[in-house]
């Protein structure tokens, strides 16, 4: 179907949105699928504690935003790749929710940024203490990732004594070859220093999905302003064409009302998704 030049820009804008999308999506579902059936953290799921109450919920939540991001990005890829309109309408109606999500989430979690942290902080000793006791590979890749990212180094912090010393990075300097920031440190300041920053990478994530949301718009649009033109063309064409075929006594009626029935068709064709 013939779009211009925006149109074109936004249904690739929205392709490449789709497949990021796609990959967090799977990334996200993945980890909390592997958190919540794996042998080492099934049985957390099984105790009712406290103490689990902050990871099981955190796995919980990989899993439904991972699941809800993969749902987004199969109508947003079938509605871009194949411009169909009821795809486009969804994948719109799913990007808003997320949007506000993603703004609702980010003012909380401004608000309320020394209880944010020290959940994120307890979710982060209870992935250390699973390490800890079972040695699992897949959780000693997420610590490293963890380490990498906030630069520290365990509970203790320091590298000659602490039990996940094989996840942390490489010290820089030869203070840190001797104590380190310990990660629920570093979490919780993160969080009570860095709240508004926090703040800002949420409503930055809602900006760009209501960036990706008004391409969605723009490309439904010009798909129905393409089915418009598509009807007005077969209404032209058929309706001479039936002129030219009344004016011939001997045809049959079936020929007579044969354009009739390609213009409802096309009318009922444009109507669909």
């Amino acid at each position: 179907m013939a779009l211009d030049g925006c149109g074109l820009l936004c249904k690739y804008i929205l392709i490449i949105f789709n497949i990021i999308f796609a990959v967090v999506g799977f990334a996200f579902l993945g980890l909390g699928l592997w958190l919540r059936f794996s042998d080492s953290t099934r049985p957390i799921f099984q105790i009712q504690d406290a103490n689990s109450y902050t990871f099981v919920t955190g796995v919980t939540v990989l899993i439904v935003l991972g699941s809800l991001m993969l749902l987004v990005v199969i109508f947003g890829d079938y509605g871009a790749c194949n411009e169909k309109r009821c795809a486009l309408q969804v994948f719109a109606v799913l990007l808003a929710m997320l949007a506000t999500m993603e703004v609702v989430v980010g003012v909380l979690a401004y608000s309320k940024s020394d209880e944010v942290g020290d959940r994120i902080a307890e979710f982060y000793g209870n992935l250390y203490a699973l390490y800890v006791m079972n040695q699992d590979p897949g959780i000693a890749v997420t610590l490293t990732f963890i380490h990498n990212m906030l630069h520290c180094c365990g509970m203790t912090g320091v590298p000659i004594i602490e039990l996940v010393q094989n996840t942390c990075p490489k010290p820089d300097g030869w203070m840190e070859h001797i104590k380190m920031s310990t990660c629920p440190g570093v979490i919780t300041e993160f969080f009570n220093s860095k709240a508004p920053a926090v703040m800002s990478i949420f409503i930055g994530t809602g900006a760009l999905l209501i960036t990706a949301m008004i391409c969605a718009i723009i490309l439904l649009k010009q798909t129905k302003r393409a089915h418009r033109e598509m009807t007005t063309y077969y209404s032209t064409s058929f309706a001479s064409s039936s002129k030219a075929i009344a004016l011939d006594s001997s045809s049959t009626s079936v020929f007579t009302y044969f354009p009739l029935y390609l213009l409802i068709t096309s009318v009922w064709e444009s109507q669909l998704c």
